[in-house]
């Protein structure tokens, strides 16, 4: 027992030596957390996504300083772990579990009109909108747009109209 509080200390009273070894613990702790939870944590960024880093950073950073247990600190990220897992299961054969925690697209622009609700719910501006097309389409116009939409994640998405041929 004194060997493991000698690496691990407690409390808050830790040398460098101790929070070393509490960091590495909780990098690879952290990283089969990550692994369980599935990478599109880090590939959609909803906000449903954001939320477990936030939390995961919250609470697996407390067991490094000392300011929280370490054991149940580590139970405690699991827990956030299984229960995004399970809401993210969930969502995917229920589509109101879906929107109520990952949201869903909004429409801003379509068939030439901007709709101005949706831009305030999203708080975007007409520049905004205009900047997007500028990056995804290289043109200045909406002329050729067919919809713009906020999508999930918050990234802005320009559908271009379907070229006729002649």
């Amino acid at each position: 027992m004194d060997i493991i509080d000698e690496f691990f200390g407690h409390g808050t009273d830790l040398n460098s030596l101790q929070m070393c070894v509490r960091a590495t613990v909780i990098f690879f702790v952290t990283l089969v957390l990550i692994r369980f939870t599935g990478m599109r944590v880090f590939g959609i960024k909803t906000a449903f996504d954001t939320c477990i880093i936030i939390m995961l950073v919250a609470v697996l950073s407390r067991a490094v300083v000392g300011a929280s247990p370490f054991i149940p600190t580590i139970l405690a990220s699991a827990t956030l772990v299984i229960i995004h897992k399970i809401i993210a299961r969930l969502s995917v054969s229920n589509q109101s579990i879906s929107h109520i925690v990952k949201g869903k697209p909004l429409s801003i622009y379509k068939n030439g009109i901007l709709n101005e609700k949706n831009l305030k719910r999203c708080s975007l501006s007409f520049g905004d909108v205009m900047e997007e097309v500028r990056l995804n389409l290289n043109d200045n116009s909406l002329e050729n747009i067919e919809e713009i939409f906020m999508e999930r994640t918050g990234e802005i998405s320009v559908i271009e109209k379907k070229k006729t041929v002649n």
